[in-house]
């Protein structure tokens, strides 16, 4: 079996900003009515990583949280351990715990008595078999479901120039490549995930959530840029020499503040059909709604 890549703890705390501004809030909003107890709500974050999602999400919500955080890679774990969430929004009591784990390969039941699972910047890494894994064991839980922040293939650069679109295509195509015989599902993932959420009896909202990156956001514009590159250099070598050109003049144009760059990425809310009585079962529907 081959060890998927590694998310690098730097690279998660350098982008954390802009995925908090990116996440789309009226599905928080969608959530909450689905989150009313006097209990403790036990909400498993899948992938986790570095505990961003949880920061991001836990101060939206009301009420007393238990966060499961659930991740493949000791360190992060260890990182999302050391800085958890605060408080709620009405300032009740958070707490958190890790659990080391394959998140495709959870076991059944794992996620009994979740009042939400949730996962960020996921979907894209994952196999078809893999992400109809993660899908069955969500929808199982009887609960909603928030995931944010899938890739959508879709960039835009500002001031445009004419060697974008060849790298954004090189990118998808190494977004989709396969590994050790894993097809990555790259940008197809979020269709996919919303496709096997609804054929599960839930409904589905997705919302757009892109990175908005200015002359405040720089550091992470450069450094977004260069590995956008190195992987479509990866996948079409050919690219590689009018790529150091065009590497040039992208970074000058970010360090003087002039580039600007919108990262395309989509948010799903699933949640058990109102339909038939709040539980998985009958066929589901989606609302696809960009804004």
């Amino acid at each position: 079996m081959v060890e998927p890549v590694r998310a690098d703890a730097g690279w998660l705390s350098l982008r954390e900003p802009a995925d908090a501004a990116a996440r789309a809030p009226g599905l928080v909003e969608e959530l909450k009515p689905d989150l009313v107890t006097d209990e403790v709500a036990v909400i498993h974050d899948l992938g986790c990583g570095a505990g961003s999602m949880a920061r991001w999400l836990a101060g939206r919500l009301t009420g007393r949280q238990h966060w499961v955080m659930v991740d493949r890679d000791v360190e992060l774990l260890a990182r999302a351990q050391a800085h958890p969430p605060l408080a709620a929004a009405d300032g009740a009591r958070v707490t958190v715990e890790t659990r080391r784990r394959d998140i495709t390969r959870l076991a059944p039941g794992e996620l009994d008595g979740a009042a939400l699972v949730t996962a960020s910047a996921v979907l894209d890494m994952m196999t078809g078999e893999e992400l109809g894994r993660f899908v069955a064991t969500c929808a199982a839980a009887g609960c909603p479901i928030l995931i944010a922040l899938s890739v959508t293939g879709h960039v835009e650069l500002t001031p445009a120039d004419p060697f974008d679109h060849r790298v954004q295509e090189a990118f998808n195509a190494h977004q989709r490549r396969e590994v050790g015989g894993r097809r990555l599902l790259g940008p197809d993932a979020l269709g996919a995930a919303v496709e096997g959420l609804t054929e599960r009896g839930l409904e589905v909202l997705v919302r757009a959530s892109p990175w908005r990156l200015g002359p405040s956001e720089r550091a992470l514009s450069a450094a977004w840029l260069t590995g956008w590159l190195a992987a479509a250099c990866e996948q079409e070598p050919g690219l590689a020499d009018e790529a150091r050109s065009y590497a040039g003049r992208r970074l000058a144009e970010a360090a003087a503040g002039q580039l600007s760059v919108m990262v395309h990425h989509g948010d799903l809310l699933a949640r058990p059909s109102r339909r038939s009585g709040g539980r998985p079962g009958g066929r589901g529907r989606a609302c696809v709604r960009h804004a």
